[in-house]
């Protein structure tokens, strides 16, 4: 983690006096913020209307709350309900020679962002991304391929518009100090949550924030609140002499490496896992060179399924990720399935 990152967070969930001075600013990106989505709501600004509903999946705070596994959790659901789902995305940390770009098994990270070829790799659905999420969905819809759209980390992203939206919370760190940006880790006011579908709250004590917790005291009635845990799958082998070496290098202690939003909870899955492990952390989305892993080639590495897209290709390292996959309640996706089947009905979004 970089000095900027941990002073920010030190403002933002240590309460710190010091984030006082980012108040003005705060004011200002809350109007902006606020201007923004009224000038979409009020059909000033225009957005793009897709043929095929779509979902929402965001937060309203920066930083790692859990969407990927979310992302990859609706697919498979939708699937089940005999859906046709594509993901479009924003790619960020890649860059694309051309956009839109619809992500094959052979881009880089580096080219497509490391979450979008992640969920391409996990689930094999059409993922196509692009800076201007509408251009990315003009582009999915073309294809005929897909019948719903997910929008990956596109709650903010009112130039397309949607039919349900999602929202992803920390259920251990919350809303920090609940200050809008710079001075707290908020994209929009906590209050957004009210007009949200859905609020999906990932780790923490699974009972308190949808009942008389964390939200409720935020006017989000807690029907809206699907708790979320996540449970660790096997692990995978980075290259197939990792795979062999797999089994006898978990039983001694690895090097945990985590560039997510939130690393610590990987290692804390790690603990309960009872893997020994030394962690070393990386900033979200970081590209790793040779210098960075240089330390750790000669042993073990252990990893999170987002960073092994981009380890994968240091061939000479040893190690493995933890697939990670999401344990929601059912009946989400009768909520979703419920907003999906009005738009059948009367072909109109939220907004």
């Amino acid at each position: 983690m970089t000095v900027l990152h941990r002073f920010f967070n030190s403002l933002w969930y240590g309460h710190n006096p010091l984030a006082w001075l980012f108040w003005p600013l705060s004011l200002v990106f809350k109007f902006i913020s606020r201007q923004r989505r009224n000038r979409y709501l009020n059909g000033q600004s225009p957005a793009h209307h897709p043929e095929v509903p779509v979902i929402v999946v965001g937060n309203i705070s920066v930083g790692g709350t859990g969407k990927t596994p979310v992302t990859i959790w609706l697919i498979e659901q939708l699937q089940k309900q005999g859906l046709r789902p594509g993901v479009v995305s924003r790619g960020y940390g890649g860059k694309a020679p051309r956009y839109p770009h619809t992500v094959t098994d052979s881009d880089s990270a580096s080219v497509v962002g490391d979450e979008p070829l992640m969920i391409h790799l996990r689930t094999g659905v059409p993922v196509v991304v692009d800076p201007d999420r509408s251009a990315a969905a003009r582009s999915i819809t073309g294809s005929g391929a897909v019948d719903v759209i997910i929008s990956d980390d596109g709650l903010q992203h009112y130039g397309l518009s949607r039919t349900v939206e999602l929202v992803v919370v920390d259920g251990s760190r919350g809303f920090g100090n609940g200050k809008v940006l710079p001075m707290g880790p908020l994209r929009e006011p906590i209050h957004r949550l009210q007009s949200v579908d859905a609020v999906i709250v990932n780790g923490g004590d699974a009972s308190l924030p949808c009942s008389g917790g964390m939200l409720s005291r935020w006017g989000v009635p807690e029907q809206k609140c699907f708790p979320m845990q996540v449970e660790p799958g096997e692990a995978v082998g980075l290259n197939s002499d990792s795979s062999s070496l797999l089994h006898e290098a978990l039983q001694q202690q690895v090097t945990a490496i985590a560039g997510i939003g939130n690393p610590q909870r990987f290692f804390s899955t790690l603990q309960h896992q009872g893997i020994k492990h030394l962690p070393v952390s990386f900033p979200d989305h970081h590209d790793y060179s040779e210098l960075d892993l240089e330390p750790y080639q000669s042993g073990f590495v252990l990893t999170t399924e987002k960073d092994a897209v981009k380890l994968r290709r240091f061939t000479g390292l040893k190690g493995a990720y933890l697939p990670i996959n999401a344990q929601i309640q059912p009946e989400l996706i009768d909520v979703i399935m419920q907003r999906l089947e009005h738009f059948q009905a009367h072909h109109r979004h939220l907004y």
